[in-house]
């Protein structure tokens, strides 16, 4: 089992009690340095820094004790943030007929970066309404697709 995927079923209850819910799970290197994040979602919207600290402070003894990652690692329990990363199917359910951002390995239409409204998703492939035109992008296609806020 992955990392992430062990460190999601650990999360998962502890959230829930928090009355939230684990948008993702990811364990990158930055700098050199490993990251283990746990990004956190609510259902009626908003999650603030005390929904971190009480997920991060039940959550803490609990991977020290499950102990998944043999390496140093830093721990963040953050929010899965306004412009949140889609990946799962059901992440693009939820989100059809919201603004995204498609961005591409390489140039579509000379651009890198198409935003537009989510229109469908099927089996990797992503379908956005741009200008009353619709453009879909195959899976080999996209680098990530993230929710759009115009401010």
């Amino acid at each position: 089992m992955k990392v992430t995927e062990r460190v999601w079923q650990l999360a998962e209850p502890i959230a829930a009690e928090a009355g939230c819910s684990i948008w993702d799970v990811e364990f990158v290197r930055e700098g050199g340095e490993w990251y283990l994040r746990v990004y956190l979602d609510k259902a009626e919207g908003q999650i603030d820094i005390a929904d971190c600290e009480t997920v991060s402070r039940a959550l803490d003894p609990v991977l020290d004790e499950a102990d998944p990652i043999e390496q140093s690692y830093t721990f963040e329990v953050c929010s899965a943030g306004l412009e949140r990363r889609l990946k799962r199917p059901g992440d693009f359910e939820r989100f059809t007929g919201s603004l995204v951002c498609v961005r591409t390995f390489a140039p579509v239409n000379g651009a890198k970066e198409h935003i537009g409204t989510l229109s469908a998703y099927e089996d990797g492939r992503v379908t956005i309404e741009q200008g009353g035109k619709l453009l879909t992008f195959e899976k080999a296609q996209v680098v990530q697709v993230r929710l759009h806020v115009d401010f």
